[in-house]
């Protein structure tokens, strides 16, 4: 018996660059729990992986993913309510692996981004996708709601666009989705995908490592305190604990190791131990 290929590729460069590929091209990389859980297993390396300085996400053939797999789909309709449970828990823990990663991500769509696949775009800190690539949250048109991916999909595009788009499950391209918030760039070159995933490289080979990481978490801790409970009336954003988190936050870097090393490059006009 032949077994079938692992649905998911993961390669880490000497110079720290991992690219994550869907790898079910003939299923137009459509999510199941093999894929799922490869996915996680990548994501949950890389969390440790201090030496990976750039993550990018991809998929092969002609589409980036294009959602559920309709046979595990089919499965999870025989299912039982707490095997649903448990296999929409899995997608959920995965999708805020990618998500919380301390690297820089980068997703490179191509094709359809439909459903799941919508949403690990939204889970990324940039996204670009070619000028033909197709996006939809087609949930409701099969009597479901794209609950896992919405907390992703809502920081990215904002309450009211998500609103929108989750509950008319209405088509968009890629131009759409730059507007909207889901995608930074759309690549109109033939070349555009590779140049950018260049480009990226480039600039994660040049980013202190340590100080990224902490850059993202400065901005979960921002919206996580925009969550907290305010005074009766209402208080503003910037109240004191803002105010010493954040200074306490740059006092530390510029104390620590990277933040005397990048200082200390600049003004002796050199480039920082970690650029390669």
């Amino acid at each position: 018996m032949t077994l079938a290929p692992d649905p998911v590729r993961f390669e880490i460069s000497p110079e720290g660059v991992a690219v994550v590929t869907l790898d079910r091209p003939s299923r137009r990389n459509a999510l199941d729990a093999l894929t799922i859980a490869q996915l996680s297993e990548a994501f949950d390396a890389l969390a440790k992986a201090d030496h990976v300085r750039l993550v990018i996400l991809k998929g092969a053939g002609e589409a980036f993913c294009a959602g559920a797999d309709i046979d595990w789909m089919r499965r999870q309709g025989e299912a039982s309510q707490a095997d649903n449970e448990a296999d929409a828990l899995a997608l959920a823990r995965m999708l805020k692996a990618l998500h919380d990663l301390p690297q820089f991500t980068l997703a490179l769509v191509q094709g359809a981004a439909y459903g799941g696949g919508a949403g690990l775009v939204a889970a990324v800190d940039y996204a670009v996708a070619e000028a033909k690539a197709q996006f939809r949250f087609s949930e409701v048109r099969l009597g479901l709601t794209p609950a896992t991916i919405s907390p992703y999909v809502v920081e990215a595009v904002g309450a009211r666009t998500a609103r929108a788009l989750f509950a008319s499950a209405i088509p968009f391209d890629a131009v759409q989705a730059r507007q909207f918030g889901l995608v930074h760039e759309v690549a109109t070159e033939p070349e555009g995908l590779s140049s950018a995933a260049k480009r990226f490289i480039g600039l994660a080979l040049e980013n202190a490592p340590g100080a990224v990481a902490e850059a993202k978490a400065l901005v979960r801790f921002l919206q996580d305190d925009a969550l907290r409970p305010r005074l009766p009336g209402g208080g503003p954003l910037v109240d004191q604990h803002v105010l010493h988190e954040t200074a306490r936050r740059i006092a530390a870097r510029r104390a620590s190791a990277e933040g005397q090393e990048g200082l200390a490059a600049f003004l002796e006009r050199r480039p920082p131990s970690w650029k390669v």
